[in-house]
């Protein structure tokens, strides 16, 4: 049976396990994982490509963000994925399951993988692990994501995952570094009716 996207008891429970990974919601009151996440939000690559509303620079605004994000656990609105190594448990990276519009039975997906992970494949394999999760617990329909025009990494990771090119957005991101000055996006989804993508190398 299908968890109910508004039971925020399944998305705080939520772990999702394969392909060498562990995902679970991140925990604010880890100083390990707050470390970890300022880490990824604060790396050149990341801050490239990514420009969010409310910047992350010191553990304090990490560790805000990351209470922001169990809010929406506790709403049922989104939920934020620690992508760890199954094995020995180290922080790999982020995956979020965000804006789940309830009545469309849509969400979107954004992810970012640490330095020091890159190259493994991380990115693809939690993205895989995310989609099914969602279409098959939260009864979702529809997967959207989206990254800046440029981003060829991110592009490849979303079409080997089985989620489409549909377009591009005009002025959807702030460009880097600047919240005055926009730049074009590259909308992808997937949808639960979907073949499953064939596996394969990807990043």
């Amino acid at each position: 049976m299908n968890a109910d996207p508004r039971d925020s008891r399944s998305l705080f429970s939520a772990r999702v396990e394969g392909d060498g990974l562990l995902l679970r919601p991140w925990d604010p009151l880890s100083d390990a994982e707050v470390d970890a996440f300022l880490r990824g939000t604060s790396d050149p690559e990341f801050q490239r490509w990514n420009t969010p509303i409310t910047p992350v620079t010191d553990p304090d605004g990490a560790r805000e963000a990351l209470l922001a994000r169990a809010a929406r656990l506790a709403d049922g609105t989104g939920v934020s994925f620690r992508i760890a190594d199954a094995a020995g448990g180290t922080t790999l990276g982020h995956i979020g399951v965000t804006e789940i519009r309830r009545a469309l039975a849509v969400a979107r997906i954004g992810y970012w993988v640490l330095p020091e992970a890159r190259g493994q494949r991380v990115a693809t394999r939690a993205l895989g692990l995310v989609a099914r999760w969602a279409f098959r617990e939260l009864g979702l329909h529809r997967l959207e994501l989206d990254h800046a025009v440029g981003h060829e990494i991110s592009c490849r990771v979303a079409e080997r995952c089985g989620f489409r090119y549909e377009g591009t957005l005009r002025g959807a991101l702030f460009e880097a570094g600047r919240r005055d000055a926009y730049r074009d996006a590259h909308l992808h989804a997937r949808l639960a009716t979907d073949p499953e993508p064939e596996r394969g190398t990807a990043p």
